[in-house]
């Protein structure tokens, strides 16, 4: 009892001491589960009716993407833009189908396995057509080939045979499923697009209304005054007309995408004249040891050329350029003297080795010969060859050492563009195209021999051996460092836009301006690697200096001023000021010119108030009037013209958009020679009601809260 005497004096304390510890582990809960949520933020590309993407997720689809590319385009690798739009496909495809996956599951559209076997059935879709399974008699896609395929990568997996082949089974299959569920979701897309498409029917009554805006023409008198023959300077707009128009015309100005503008300065690192004259020095020496007949591989490599020297004869095509233009008009033996090439910022020399006549392309058949030493190999080709220099069968004796010996073609596109070939290959490709029709060679190599006869010989080419010293007009460290040390001084003494923009011509700089700015973009000011630059364009604020970035190709300085933030919704007025003073202006001058041409009976009078008279002929109601004398297109015109009948005069001022206009119908004709085709018409209007349904992603796209955060990971 005394205990419990002692905890009711010290209640009120207690109570206190337990809040505070509740309050304590609730707030650290708090503070996890914030952390943890700020985490996966940090790890999502995107987001999209809910449906989030993670840095992960989307990788794996680029580069699902990126392999398809390279095997339809037989391709090693994809240049930073090819990426980039490979990034951009990806992004959009992941949108456009979360957006109609959404939409189907309220519909209850799906796509059915039989669906698809029906598509497979048909074997026209350009998808398929795409695919390694084509039946080159049929031309069409062969779904025995797949099943046949799919059995063989089942078992290929249970029971690889060798890591090559199963590496090369892997990216057919894989290339497969994308194909597959590409298919699924253009499906899907077909079916809605066409549900949306028979909610807009033509009718009869339709068909013949466009069929007379198409085909009814009139030849008009045109009275006209340009807004342009009233000075801007003789029209006051006010705030309050501004406002005015803004309220009106707001639609007009709803943004879907935050954006941003900036100001910044951007400085290109280039080679200094010291730099220059140092490279010089190196050319004019290469081109003095070619001159005097040195080793033109050790020149060439001792000088750091771009192009290392093959000693190979290739045509001219596989040349740079600036070299092809240059040796067409050489001698043999004849050396450059160093010259520039602005197009790749380069200095070069060439020297013409020899200019031969070789076969671009040589069918050959061949046996390689292999051995447990290379003495075997050289032992057993040898007897192969002198079997074939007596008469033997090629494709028999093949045979016998497990190779079919069957025949196929080299071009000069399989070598010509190729850096650093080996000398067993050069050795190769010589023999094949320096030996004639029907010759057999022996070729030794380093770990055995090949056996070849040449079978034919075509598209004979002058081909050249050349040197080349090609070398990049490049700045050095010290041009850098000097550079480095301008950009930095600047930046660190002009902390505001203000004084950015007053400094900057002292120090040789141009302060420039991008406006309206989104984070889909994948660079600033147009300079590569400048991700960590668009970051911090998108989380900072107006107002603020960002850091020295090094970016480019390691050749661009750049500091950024963030300027203005436009958020999604509305723009402000002052933001879009310009766009509405102009209608505004226009508004006016036509009220002005309104009543300039009242009281105007006909064109005489019209004109007799100063409007220009012209002919205009052929208008017609599907199609805005172009006015020559003006050089605007007005669709007022047209549907004015369109109601006014034969001979009559239109005596109301009609509003154009680059002028004011008033309207004598001369006459109106039927086109000659065209007849009412109701079901051609209806049809006609039901693809135009097709291409109208087929922007309806963009308008879901506007209502599915898409979140992009590319830019903070790619």
């Amino acid at each position: 009892m005394a205990a419990l005497g002692k905890i009711r004096k010290r209640g009120v304390t207690l109570i206190i001491i337990i809040g505070f510890a509740l309050f304590a582990f609730i707030a650290e809960e708090a503070f996890r589960s914030c952390e943890a949520a700020g985490n996966e933020k940090r790890q999502q590309v995107g987001e999209v009716l809910g449906k989030k993407i993670s840095v992960q997720e989307f990788q794996d689809l680029v580069d699902e993407y990126q392999e398809v590319i390279k095997m339809t385009q037989g391709r090693d690798n994809l240049s930073e833009e090819e990426l980039n739009q490979v990034k951009d496909q990806v992004w959009n495809t992941f949108v456009s189908n979360t957006i109609l996956a959404d939409e189907a599951e309220k519909l209850g559209l799906t796509v059915t396995d039989t669906e698809l076997q029906n598509i497979m059935k048909q074997g026209t879709n350009p998808m398929l057509m795409q695919s390694p399974f084509v039946n080159q008699q049929t031309g069409r896609f062969d779904a025995s080939m797949l099943t046949k395929f799919l059995a063989d990568y089942k078992a290929m997996q249970s029971n690889p045979q060798s890591a090559q082949m199963a590496e090369q089974y892997k990216k057919i299959y894989d290339y497969w499923k994308f194909i597959e569920k590409t298919l699924r979701q253009q499906t899907l897309a077909q079916k809605y697009q066409s549900l949306l498409t028979h909610c807009l029917l033509s009718n009869p009554v339709s068909a013949k209304m466009a069929f007379e805006a198409q085909n009814e023409e009139s030849d008009i008198q045109l009275a006209s005054i340009a807004y342009s023959t009233i000075n801007d300077n003789k029209v006051t707009v006010s705030e309050s007309d501004l406002k005015e128009k803004y309220e009106k015309t707001k639609a007009k100005y709803e943004q879907f995408v935050e954006s941003r503008d900036i100001k910044y300065v951007d400085f290109q690192v280039v080679a200094s004249a010291a730099d220059r004259k140092a490279l010089m020095a190196t050319m004019v020496d290469a081109q003095k040891k070619l001159q005097e007949g040195a080793n033109p591989a050790e020149v060439v490599r001792k000088a750091q050329s771009q192009i290392q020297y093959s000693g190979m004869a290739v045509s001219a095509k596989a040349l740079p350029m600036d070299i092809k233009a240059k040796v067409d008009s050489m001698a043999v033996g004849q050396t450059t003297a160093p010259f520039e090439t602005a197009m790749d910022n380069t200095l070069n020399v060439v020297k013409l080795v020899s200019k031969v006549s070789l076969p671009d392309s040589v069918e050959y058949r061949q046996i390689q010969v292999g051995a447990a030493t290379v003495e075997a190999a050289r032992k057993t080709a040898d007897s192969i060859y002198n079997a074939l220099k007596a008469g033997g069968d090629f494709e028999a004796i093949a045979k016998k050492y497990n190779q079919e010996g069957k025949s196929m073609w080299m071009t000069g596109a399989m070598y010509e563009g190729a850096q650093g070939i080996d000398a067993d290959t050069k050795k190769f490709i010589e023999t094949l195209v320096n030996s004639g029709a029907g010759e057999v060679k022996n070729v030794e190599f380093s770990q055995g021999n090949i056996i070849v006869q040449i079978v034919n010989r075509k598209a004979m080419t002058d081909k050249y051996v050349t040197a080349i010293v090609k070398h990049t007009i490049d700045f050095s460290k010290a041009t850098y460092s000097a550079a480095y040390n301008k950009f930095s001084q600047f930046v660190s003494e002009n902390q505001t836009l203000e004084a950015i923009e007053k400094n900057a011509a002292k120090y040789g700089f141009t302060v420039l301006e991008r406006k309206n700015m989104v984070n889909s973009e994948h660079n600033v000011a147009g300079v590569r690697a400048t991700r960590e630059a668009m970051k911090w364009v998108f989380d900072s604020k107006k107002g603020d200096i960002s850091p020295l970035y090094e970016c480019g190709n390691n050749d661009h300085l750049l500091v950024v001023a963030l300027t203005g933030v436009h958020p999604v919704g509305f723009r402000a007025l002052e933001d879009v000021k310009d766009l509405v003073k102009q209608e505004v202006l226009r508004d006016k001058k036509y009220e002005m010119l309104q009543k300039k041409l009242a009281g105007a009976k006909n064109i005489a009078g019209a004109k007799a108030k100063g409007a220009q008279v012209t002919d205009v002929k052929q208008v017609t109601f599907a199609a805005p009037a172009f006015i020559p004398t003006i050089g605007a297109s007005e669709p007022a015109l047209s549907g004015v013209v369109a109601a006014t009948k034969q001979g009559q005069f239109c005596n109301r001022v009609i509003k154009g958009n680059a002028g004011a206009y008033m309207v004598q119908v001369v006459k109106k004709t039927k086109r000659q020679g065209v007849k009412f085709d109701q079901k051609a018409v209806e049809a006609q209007l039901q693809q135009q009601a097709m291409q109208a349904a087929g922007l309806f992603m963009r308008e879901l796209n506007m209502k599915a809260q898409v979140v992009d955060n590319r830019y903070l990971f790619f």
